[in-house]
C-alpha cells in the first residue's frame, strides 16, 4: 500500500519508463572499447567553481566526495588552512558566491523544480541560514550591494506566483524589506534597475503582453517618467550606470532601436537622449561591457560572441593585461572569472575546443602566473577532436553560422556518421565555440556533430532573430536540413547514417524532424523535449503567464484558427504516424519548463503503433540532469542507442 501511495505521488505515468535493466541492456549495445569512458567526459571535476573572497584572504572552491556530492570549501591564503563550509545534501547546490569577506551565499531548489531558495553561511561554516524559506517561491539576486556588506537586493514571486518584486534582505538575519510593489499582474514590471547604492532608478513594465515601457526617475522624491516604449522585438535596457561622470543619470545602455545588432550606447536619462554610440559590431550582437570598480568604474573592455569569443580592450590598464594574458595563453580562449577588490589577483579560466578548462592565478604584484587546477586532466588535448566554425547559406538566402566537430581520421575514404544537435530555446540561446563534452564524446565514438545557429537564435541581430518568428516546425527545420546538406558536401559524412539529438526545444526539433523528413534521419534522441504545443502552453509555470502575448507572436497563437492548424501540423505527438525511425526519450520528472506529460505523450502514442521506445525518467531531476550518476547513465544509454542504429 505504501509503495502504491508513493507511486501515485510521482509525476507522470509511472508505468511508462523503461526499467533500469532495460536501459542497462541498451547501454551494453556499445560493445567497442575506447581510450576514454563516458565517465571521463561527464564526471564532475574533483574541484571546481574557484572564487576569491573580495579581500583576497580566502579562496573558495567546490570539491567532490566519494558519493558525488560537491561541497564548498574555503582555504586561508596565508595559513593554507582548509575548512568545509557548505555541505551538499540530497538537493544540489545550484550556485554559490561571496556576499562579503565573512559570509557566503548559495542557492538550492527541490529536485530540479527551479524554485530556488537563498541560503547564507559564515566562513567557519556556522550560522547556516535559509534566508528565503518560502514554499513554491523562486528567488534571484538583483544587486549584491558591495558597499553594504550585510545586505543585497533580491527578487521573489512571494506574494503572487506570476510576478516578481524586489526586496532588500539582511544576509545575517533574513530580514526583508519590500522595495517596490508590482501591482498590476496583467501589466507586470519585468525588470528593476538599482544603482550601486541600492536606489531604484528605473524599471521596465510589460504592457499588453508584447510591449515594454522603461520608466526612470531623477530623484526618489519624483515620479517615474516614461523614457522609451518598445515591443519584445526590440532591446533598450540598462547595462550599468556610469559612475565615472558627475551626472548621476548617465548610463550604458544595450539597444538595437537604431541598429540591426545590439550596440552599447552612453545615454543621459535626465535629458532622454543618447550621448554617444560606444560600440557595435555589424554582424554580431554586443555581449556587454566590463569596468573597474577600483579605478572609478573606468571601462576595461567590451565583448561579444562571434564565431568565437571576442574581447575589445579599452583602458590602458586592461590593454596591458590583455597583452600579457594573450602572450601567456597563446591561441587559447581566456576569460577573467574573478578578481579581488584591489585587483591585485585575477582568476583566469583558459580553454579551447580541445581543452576542457584550466584555472590560473595571475598575481599583479609578483607579475606571475600559477596554474590552480586542471578541471579534466584525464582528457588529453592531443586526443580531442576539432570543433570547426562553419558558415553557409540557407535555401532562402540567410547566412547561417554553426560548428562541426570532426572525429580524427574522418575523410572521403573513411566516412563517419553525423549527429545533428539543435540547441534549446529556440529564441535567444545559441551554440558557442569551445570544449563541449557531448560533441567530444560523440567524436571519440566516431560520430561527427553538427550544431547550427538556426534562424531565431540569439546573438546575430534583429533581422535574424525575427526570421524565426512562427517558424517552429517549418523554416527552423529547413535550416537543419540545409546544414546537413552542407556537411554532406564536405565529403566525409556517411549519408546513410545521420541521427538527430536535442534537448528542450532541441527535443522538439528532433521530434519535428522525424515527422517532417522521416527519410533523412536514421534515429533520434529527445531529451526534455516539447511534443505537443497545445499542452505545452497549458503547462507553463505561473511566472511565464505574463509573456503569453509574446509567445503567441513568436511561437504560435493557440487562439487563432490559422495558427491552430499549423500547431497541429508541427506538434509531433499529434503526427506520430509520420515517424518511422527509432527514438529514445529522456525526461526529468520535476521539469517546470517542459512538463513530463510532453514526453509521456510521445512515448504512449508511438508505443500504441508498436514502436519500441526506450524511455528514461529520473524522479530527482528537472529540465536537464544535474546529478552526476544520472548524466553518466544517460550518456551510456545514448551511446548504446547510437551504436545500435549508426554502426
Amino acid at each position: 500500500m505504501q509503495a502504491q501511495e508513493t507511486k501515485k505521488k510521482l509525476p507522470g505515468d509511472t508505468t511508462l519508463p523503461s526499467s533500469k535493466e532495460e536501459l542497462a541492456s541498451l547501454a551494453k549495445l556499445e560493445k567497442q572499447k575506447y581510450a576514454y569512458s563516458v565517465e571521463d567526459y561527464f564526471q564532475k571535476p574533483k574541484q571546481s567553481s574557484f572564487k576569491f573572497s573580495p579581500n583576497g584572504l580566502f579562496f573558495s572552491y567546490r570539491e567532490k566526495d566519494q558519493n558525488n556530492k560537491n561541497h564548498v570549501y574555503i582555504k586561508n591564503t596565508e595559513t593554507n588552512e582548509i575548512k568545509r563550509v557548505i555541505e551538499e545534501k540530497e538537493d544540489l547546490i545550484r550556485g554559490y558566491g561571496w556576499a562579503n569577506n565573512s559570509r557566503l551565499i548559495y542557492v538550492r531548489d527541490n529536485g530540479g523544480d527551479e524554485n530556488y531558495h537563498l541560503f547564507a553561511v559564515d566562513l567557519d561554516g556556522k550560522n547556516d541560514t535559509e534566508l528565503t524559506p518560502f514554499e513554491g517561491v523562486q528567488v534571484s539576486i538583483l544587486n549584491s550591494l558591495k558597499d553594504q556588506k550585510d545586505h543585497m537586493i533580491i527578487q521573489m514571486n512571494k506574494d503572487n506566483p506570476q510576478i516578481f518584486e524586489p526586496y532588500k534582505i539582511n544576509i545575517k538575519t533574513g530580514d526583508l524589506v519590500k522595495l517596490f510593489e508590482n501591482k498590476d499582474p496583467k501589466n507586470p514590471i519585468s525588470g528593476y534597475d538599482f544603482d550601486k547604492d541600492g536606489n531604484l532608478k528605473a524599471y521596465t513594465q510589460q504592457q499588453n503582453g508584447t510591449e515594454y515601457v522603461l520608466y526612470y526617475r531623477t530623484d526618489e522624491t519624483k515620479p517615474f517618467e516614461k523614457i522609451v516604449k518598445t515591443t519584445w522585438k526590440d532591446n533598450f535596457y540598462i547595462a550599468g550606470f556610469d559612475y565615472s561622470t558627475n551626472n548621476p543619470h548617465d548610463a550604458y545602455v544595450i539597444s538595437n532601436l537604431e541598429n540591426d545588432t545590439n550596440e552599447i550606447l552612453l545615454y543621459d536619462f535626465a535629458k532622454k537622449s543618447v550621448i554617444k554610440k560606444v560600440y557595435a559590431n555589424k554582424t554580431f550582437d554586443v555581449g556587454g561591457i566590463n569596468r573597474s570598480r577600483k579605478r572609478g568604474y573606468e571601462v576595461d573592455y567590451y565583448h561579444y560572441n562571434g564565431e568565437k569569443s571576442v574581447v575589445i580592450p579599452v583602458s590602458e590598464t586592461y590593454k596591458k593585461l590583455h597583452q600579457k594574458f594573450t602572450t601567456q595563453f597563446g591561441d587559447k580562449e581566456f576569460s577573467i572569472v574573478n578578481k579581488t577588490d584591489d585587483e591585485d589577483k585575477y582568476l583566469i579560466y583558459v580553454g579551447s575546443d580541445k581543452l576542457y578548462g584550466v584555472y590560473y592565478l595571475y598575481d599583479t604584484t609578483k607579475d606571475s602566473f600559477k596554474e590552480i587546477f586542471n578541471l579534466m586532466p584525464q582528457l588529453k588535448e592531443a586526443d580531442m577532436a576539432e570543433m570547426r566554425p562553419i558558415k553557409f547559406s540557407s535555401r532562402d538566402g540567410l547566412t547561417l553560422y554553426g560548428y562541426l566537430t570532426i572525429p580524427k581520421g574522418a575523410s572521403a575514404t573513411n566516412q563517419v556518421p553525423l549527429i545533428v544537435n539543435p540547441h534549446g530555446g529556440p529564441y535567444g540561446p545559441r551554440d558557442y565555440w569551445g570544449f563541449n563534452p557531448e560533441t567530444q564524446l560523440f567524436a571519440s565514438r566516431g560520430y561527427a556533430t553538427l550544431q547550427i545557429n538556426y534562424r531565431g537564435s540569439g546573438g546575430f541581430g534583429k533581422k535574424f532573430s525575427m526570421a524565426g518568428n512562427k517558424q517552429i516546425g517549418r523554416k527552423m527545420l529547413n535550416d537543419l536540413e540545409d546544414g546537413v546538406a552542407y556537411a554532406k558536401s564536405l565529403g566525409f559524412i556517411d549519408e546513410n547514417k545521420i541521427a538527430i539529438y536535442g534537448a528542450s526545444y532541441g527535443g522538439l526539433a528532433t521530434l519535428g524532424s522525424l515527422v517532417k523528413t522521416p527519410d533523412l534521419y536514421t534515429c533520434g534522441v529527445d531529451y526534455v523535449g516539447v511534443s505537443n504545443l497545445f499542452t505545452f502552453f497549458k503547462s507553463f509555470p505561473p511566472y511565464w503567464k505574463p509573456y503569453l502575448g509574446q509567445v503567441y507572436e513568436q511561437w504560435y497563437d493557440e487562439n487563432s484558427p490559422e495558427d491552430q492548424k499549423i500547431m497541429k501540423e508541427v506538434s509531433p505527438a499529434l503526427n506520430v504516424e509520420k515517424i518511422k525511425k527509432p527514438l529514445f526519450v529522456i525526461q526529468g520528472a520535476n521539469d517546470p519548463r517542459v512538463n513530463i506529460d510532453e514526453s509521456d505523450q510521445i512515448v504512449t502514442n508511438l508505443r500504441k503503433r508498436g514502436f519500441d521506445v526506450p524511455y528514461m525518467v529520473k524522479y530527482n531531476e528537472g529540465h536537464g540532469f544535474g546529478h552526476e550518476e544520472n548524466k553518466i547513465e544517460l550518456y551510456k544509454s545514448m551511446m548504446g542507442f547510437f551504436a545500435k542504429h549508426l554502426k
